[in-house]
């Protein structure tokens, strides 16, 4: 007998110190089997997910709804209502009419009025669809994985790589625990094990850092039948919710003590590396003087303003500490300003503008005047090097304005590669200087061919001074926000039905 899948989504990753909320025209929606049609052919979890459930055989799969957005501020309270109403008003046709459910969310959403979004709404469809069918979801290695989320769900799958390349096989992962589910009649029991810890730094690379370690184990434990699911989440030290931290998410075929045994092993080796997984930064001052005695090309990152970990991209702190060294070389950068695109509209291409660039969505940075040349303009929408999806940076103009050329977004969109360059006509190449605003991208795409990458101390909304940001929500002792932070693994059992009483993350 055919058994009927229904697919849905919502993800969105934020910075909770990022000023600016996000709002539902920041999201793009799907509807019905247009959620499974959009993901054909791409490296995405719902694709994933569809790929595996054909091959298995014996499910039909349907769509329901999916929202997603680039990484930005909190989603404002009438945004979330809405999208949370579509998410459940699209799921209620399939009450009684589904054996399973798989879900492609994140972990780190917030909103306004609602700090643990995906557990609302993993809460809300297991009323939909009562204690019976399984329900599975994919998280982000940046997700914050909440006790609630856990006791409404089956399982969940949890990215394997950082930067994120396998949102193809997250899926495939969630999708085989439900075959398996409903095939071979498996009885999930999820372990967990929080860690009081914040990390941010290069040995979080899964290729090639310390952070690599902890995920490769767990990957491997895939091939062990009695593992259903196994991840790690290093949380997103940006959103400052109260379940904020690092941990270890382990789902077994009913063997509680082997999930234990896993989890803790897994935690304890992570712990130990906590000091070596935070990422030195250079002092900006020191960074620009000597990057200007270097041939080049050298590149500038700017991570504390990064709007793929949920920064509004609006920061000109390096631009402005070029100005006062003097630099001459030629710099590229890139920079949100919806005003300062209007105004360059306005003129047209060739035409000169006087703007005012950066500080016009977060007041912390002070608004930098120059004169400039448009070079060109573009509608803004253009697909990602590797990343699954089309950004949409609504009107964007090119800026020159003697030895800088800007990229002038109207919206922040993810800056994880070239893309954004190469759509307006730039080869990020033919510069000295390159700033990139995204804490790590794909060696090819600049490491490569730079002759340095200066990792600069600047301020902004997604800093990796985690002490610097101001927390003011996550549990408490936290590492590095506090001192003399203590760790000791103590596991926490989710089975569906069986929850365990919740005190809080540690």
């Amino acid at each position: 007998m055919t058994k009927r899948i229904v697919i849905a989504g919502c993800a969105q990753e934020v910075s909770t110190f990022n000023p600016v909320f996000s709002t539902y025209e920041d999201f793009n929606v799907a509807f019905g089997q247009d959620v499974i049609e959009k993901s054909i052919g791409k490296n995405s979890e719902v694709a994933g997910m569809v790929e595996v459930l054909g091959a298995a055989g014996g499910f039909e799969v349907v769509g329901a709804y999916s929202a997603g957005a680039t990484s930005a501020g909190p989603l404002d309270s009438a945004s979330w209502n809405r999208i949370s109403g579509e998410f459940l008003e699209a799921l209620k046709p399939f009450a009684g009419e589904v054996d399973g459910a798989l879900f492609a969310m994140h972990g780190s959403m917030s909103a306004e009025d609602e700090l643990d979004p995906e557990g609302f709404l993993l809460a809300e469809s297991r009323k939909i669809f009562g204690e019976d069918i399984p329900i599975i979801y994919t998280q982000d290695i940046h997700g914050v994985t909440t006790a609630k989320m856990l006791q409404h769900a089956d399982g969940v799958a949890v990215y394997h790589t950082y930067p994120h390349m396998d949102f193809s096989d997250t899926g495939a992962r969630a999708a085989r625990q439900l075959v398996r589910q409903l095939n071979e009649d498996a009885h999930p029991v999820t372990v967990r094990v929080p860690i009081p810890a914040l990390v941010r730094g290069e040995q979080l690379i899964t290729e090639t850092g310390l952070f690599g370690n902890q995920v490769s184990y767990l990957r491997s434990m895939h091939d062990d039948p009695r593992i259903l699911n196994a991840g790690f989440q290093i949380g997103n030290p940006f959103t400052d919710v109260p379940e904020l931290c690092s941990q270890v998410i382990v789902v077994t075929d009913n063997d509680e003590e082997f999930g234990r045994q896993v989890a803790e092993k897994a935690a304890n080796e992570f712990w130990g590396n906590r000091f070596e997984m935070h990422q030195p930064l250079e002092d900006l001052s020191e960074a620009v003087a000597r990057a200007a005695k270097m041939n080049g090309p050298v590149m500038f990152t700017d991570a504390a303003d990064a709007p793929s970990s949920g920064a509004s991209g609006d920061s000109n702190a390096i631009v402005a500490e070029m100005i006062n060294h003097g630099y001459s070389k030629s710099v590229l950068a890139p920079i949100v300003d919806p005003s300062a695109v209007v105004r360059a509209v306005e003129k047209g291409v060739d035409g000169r503008v006087t703007v005012k660039l950066g500080g016009n969505l977060d007041r912390r940075f002070t608004p930098i005047e120059v004169l400039a040349t448009v070079v060109s303009a573009s509608d803004g929408i253009f697909p990602l090097e590797k990343w699954p999806s089309i950004e949409h940076a609504g009107p964007t103009v090119v800026l020159k304005s003697d030895n800088f050329t800007f990229v002038v977004f109207s919206r922040p969109v993810n800056l994880v590669d070239r893309a954004p360059f190469y759509a307006n006509g730039i080869d990020p190449q033919d510069f000295h200087s390159i700033i990139v605003k995204s804490p790590f991208c794909e060696p090819e795409f600049f490491d490569n061919w730079c002759e340095a990458n200066f990792n600069v101390a600047a301020p902004g909304s997604t800093s990796a001074d985690l002490p610097s940001l101001g927390h003011t929500t996550c549990a408490r002792p936290m590492f590095p926000l506090d001192e003399g932070v203590e760790f000791v693994a103590e596991p926490q059992v989710f089975s569906r039905g069986v929850a365990p009483p919740f005190t809080g993350p540690f």
